[in-house]
């Protein structure tokens, strides 16, 4: 068989970018930080298979320094080869991440949010000026006659788990939705899945997205959580993002118009608008993620490509700064990663990957711009051992394209002849 697995660790990078100035990141490392933290915790992080396939050498490449409290290793060679992969895409948020690794850069601006975030509840008509908290005021009015809203909560930048926290209570009072955003390109809408109901979230946040493309804005997410009445309020997984496809072919495109199939895992349909997919697999959590890869793994056919996210890495971990959880969630995922390696057969081209950084040490609570792995591994792979730095995410693609034979992509230069 000849079939390819990409598995993105959402979030996972490995140190800033040479243009992470522009981004105010200089210094981030989401692997470093972690990983010298836990050293500093007198607990390094235990992390075998990931160092196996060449994650140390990654990152030393992408930083300039081994991860502390990991023990170095020889450089393998044997049937893995590994680098670390600059973006060249103008944005770090995550459609543009995984559209440039399977091939399609994005070269122009996303619209955003200015950062002053407005924290009370906004009705109709009550802000004077030009916006809503920090939303548009004539996009925000649109779309409440769209959806017959009255008015919404928060109306600023926030994270994700402490804005329902905040006004979960409120939201539940005033059935208002609760509207934020982040540095990324992104309108989210929270809201109770009974009190308020899912379908109805679904519904506003389908309206709001052609409205919030008049800005220019990538993503509109639908944030559904439980909870109240003495429960802690927490997000669920029947997440859904409405995104702007992708501005050109991708490699998903052009496996599907050679008759091939992509199993696609987690928030991948979502991502690519639902473009150039075959099958989706859902779950909530990495663990059933994992799960479903490998579900994914075993129905998909010679010639087709298994397309997994890990998401909890970023939105558990990653945005909320827990540096703790995220070490843990970096651990499971190696004890579990044989599982996946032993369900690959001849032919089969392994890819472990991200599409940006989270440093769970930097200030703030949202993305940054970082190197991020090329871990090729698997039957298929050439025992190339180390890898030059790729300068576009690109190169992923191009290189899964060419082990799958279905021509040359627009974008990215093979990794290996």
């Amino acid at each position: 068989m000849t079939r390819a697995v990409v598995l993105v660790l959402d979030s996972f990078g490995l140190g800033a970018t040479p243009d992470a100035a522009q981004f105010g990141d200089v210094g981030a490392n989401t692997f470093g930080h972690i990983a010298a933290w836990r050293a500093a915790q007198g607990r390094p992080l235990h992390l075998p298979h990931l160092m196996a396939l060449g994650l140390g050498h990654a990152a030393q490449a992408a930083s300039g320094e081994w991860p502390a409290g990991l023990a170095p290793v020889r450089p393998p060679t044997g049937g893995v080869a590994y680098s670390a992969a600059c973006e060249a895409s103008r944005g770090k948020d995550t459609p543009s991440g995984h559209w440039e690794m399977m091939g399609c850069p994005v070269p122009f601006d996303w619209g955003y949010f200015p950062t002053e975030a407005t924290l009370s509840a906004q009705p109709v008509g009550a802000q004077a000026g030009d916006h809503i908290g920090v939303f548009p005021a004539g996009l925000m009015e649109d779309w409440y006659r769209a959806c017959g809203l009255q008015g919404s909560l928060c109306n600023g930048h926030a994270s994700g788990t402490e804005v329902i926290d905040r006004l979960g209570d409120e939201h539940l009072r005033t059935g208002w939705p609760i509207c934020y955003t982040s540095a990324d390109s992104v309108f989210q809408v929270a809201a109770h899945e009974t009190a308020f109901g899912l379908d109805r979230l679904y519904a506003i946040c389908e309206a709001a997205k052609p409205i919030f493309d008049k800005a220019h804005i990538a993503r509109v997410i639908a944030r559904p959580f439980v909870g109240g009445e003495g429960e802690p309020y927490r997000r669920t997984g029947h997440r859904r993002d409405l995104t702007t496809p992708p501005p050109g072919e991708t490699l998903l495109d052009r496996l599907l118009a050679q008759g091939r199939q992509v199993h696609a895992v987690g928030k991948i349909p979502d991502i690519f608008a639902h473009r150039g997919i075959s099958y989706a697999y859902k779950g909530d959590g990495n663990a059933a993620l994992c799960e479903a890869t490998l579900q994914a793994l075993t129905a998909c056919p010679d010639g087709g490509m298994v397309f997994a996210n890990l998401v909890d890495f970023d939105m558990l971990y990653g945005h909320r700064r827990d540096v703790a959880g995220y070490a843990q969630a970096l651990e499971a995922l190696d004890a579990w990663l044989p599982r996946l390696q032993a369900a690959l057969q001849p032919g089969d081209l392994l890819l472990l990957t991200a599409d940006h950084g989270c440093d769970p040490t930097w200030p703030g609570s949202d993305h940054t711009r970082e190197h991020v792995p090329q871990l090729f591994s698997g039957p298929a792979c050439p025992p190339l051992g180390g890898l030059p730095v790729s300068p576009s995410f690109a190169d992923m693609g191009q290189t899964l394209a060419k082990h799958l034979a279905v021509g040359r992509l627009a974008h990215g230069e093979p990794c290996w002849v």
